[in-house]
Parts: structure tokens; sequence; C-alpha cells
């Protein structure tokens, strides 16, 4: 028997959709792969499949100066017997893959096995996202506007913002994991990511500042409001940057408190002074090293 999807379960239909059934894959042809592999005595296995899409734009000038596309798939197969793991693993997600994949596992252990393979079953699981396509959501042309605006953005807020570079990058990524208990579960994960690079000029000095964010949404959460902002804050640290005066050179007294302060001197010293020398117990240093890192209360 094959498992019966309920409607309401998005994320597992979607990524059935994806990675099972361009192939003409059931869960039936997986059970099958199990039944194989714990012909031998394998402990345990699971099959891992993903598909992943994803994009990225460049704007710089005020014109798009790259952009790429791609996609990977495949599927990876992992069989445990005893202390001994195999894996194997194929970009052509297929039942002959499949097959040969088990296969190629499988060798690791003895044969003479039997084992009962229980009938797969969705594992329900708590989803912090969602199942959002972000390189669909958004039209090429809008997505270089959203560039150009963030770059207008970052050119009117200072006159001496002389170069902008903004970044666009997007993915979508779907993953189902069946197990030999007979378990499974899938996960779609969208990521986006958008950045801005200033670069500010004044009486011949240059200095930059950057920006960005994302997370796992689709393109919608960079509103006016989120390109604004981050336009800011790439402009205020260059401006920053700009008025900067270099540090002074030369020794300069340090006092340190209690607490974490003891931390930065053991990091900055004591792991220098923590070698094989110290450990063979011929270092010359090993009694300044005691000295150092223990501080008087």
């Amino acid at each position: 028997m094959g498992l019966t999807m309920q409607n309401n379960d998005t994320v597992f239909g979607l990524a059935q959709q994806s990675l099972l059934a361009p192939y003409a894959l059931e869960t039936r042809h997986l059970e099958q792969m199990f039944s194989k592999m714990l012909a031998n005595k394998v402990d345990y296995a699971d099959l891992y499949f993903q598909y992943s899409r994803a994009e990225s734009w460049s704007l710089e000038e005020g014109i798009v100066k790259s952009g790429s596309f791609g996609i990977e798939q495949g599927v990876g197969v992992r069989a445990v017997s005893g202390e001994k793991t195999a894996f194997a693993y194929s970009d052509d997600i297929s039942l002959a893959a499949l097959e040969s994949a088990a296969l190629a596992t499988r060798a690791i252990a003895r044969q003479g096995g039997t084992q009962t393979v229980p009938l797969l079953r969705a594992n329900s699981n708590k989803h912090f996202y969602l199942p959002h396509d972000p390189i669909a959501s958004l039209k090429a042309v809008d997505k270089v506007a959203m560039l150009e605006r963030l770059e207008r953005y970052a050119r009117a807020l200072d006159p001496r913002v002389t170069q902008v570079i903004a970044g666009l990058a997007g993915e979508y990524d779907v993953v189902l994991v069946a197990r030999s208990d007979g378990l499974m579960n899938a996960d779609i994960r969208p990521l986006v990511r958008l950045s801005v690079q200033v670069i500010v000029e004044s009486n011949g000095k240059r200095e930059q500042g950057s920006s960005g964010g994302g997370g796992r949404f689709d393109y919608a959460y960079f509103t006016d409001e989120v390109l604004s902002d981050y336009a800011a804050k790439a402009v205020h640290q260059a401006v920053i940057n700009l008025d900067a005066k270099p540090a002074p050179a030369g020794n300069m007294t340090v006092v340190l408190g209690s607490g974490w302060p003891g931390i930065l001197l053991h990091e900055a010293v004591g792991h220098g002074l923590e070698g094989d020398f110290n450990r063979k117990g011929s270092s010359t240093l090993l009694a300044a090293s005691v000295n150092v890192l223990q501080p008087r209360v």
C-alpha cells in the first residue's frame, strides 16, 4: 500500500509533486527499496530527496551587471549496519537510480537477514515558515525595479554617495525524507536575501558602508520601508567611516575590570602560551602565563 496524503498537508503534497510525481515514483516504490536493502542485515536505512532552485541579481552603476539561475536535484541513500555506514547518491531521480543506490549501500551488511518493512506514513511536524516559492513570487522586471528603488533611496540620503551596488538572491528548496522505520517527512524552505553597498566620497577620501537582510519569506518581505531602512543604515555607516580619524599608534595603558575582560585577556594572550612547550614543561613563558592568566582579586 502507498501513502495516502491528507488534503490539508500542503507541504507534503508539494514535496511529492516536486520530487516523486515527475519521475513516476510512488511511496510503494520507496517501500520496495527498503525491502531490498533490509534483505541484508541492515539495521537502518533512509532516502533523502532534494530539489533546489536558486537565482541572484546584481545592480551596479544603475544597470544589471550580473544574474544567475540554477537548479540542483538528487537523491541520497544511506544504510547503517552495526558500526558501518554506507552512502550513495544520484542526481537522476528515477526507480533505476534508486535500485542501483540501494544495492550499493546494502553491500556493507552480510546477506541472510529478514526484516519486516513497515508501511510509510507521513509524520506531522511544525512548520516555522510558509511554503512560498520566492523565485516565482515576482517577475524579473519587478526584481530589477526593486534594486533600482534601493539605489535611488541610497543616493537621495546624501549627495556624497558616488556608487551603489545592490544584490538580490532567492532560493526555493524542497526536501523529502523516507526512513526504513516507516516515517516520512518533508520541508519546503524559501530563502531571500537583499544587500546594498554604498561608496561615499569627500575631499578625495572614499569610504564604504553596507547593510541588508532577509529570511525564509518571498520577495514581498522587501517593502519600501525595508528598502529605505537598508539604504539608511548603509549610508550612515559609510558617512561614519568617512568622518573617522585614525586610531593613535604606540603603547597604551589598558585597564581591565573583573569578569569578561579576563576572558578577553585569555583569548589574546593565553592560547599563545598554552602550546606544546607548556605541556612538556619546557617553556620559559610558563611562569609568566600563570601569573598573567590568574589576576588578583
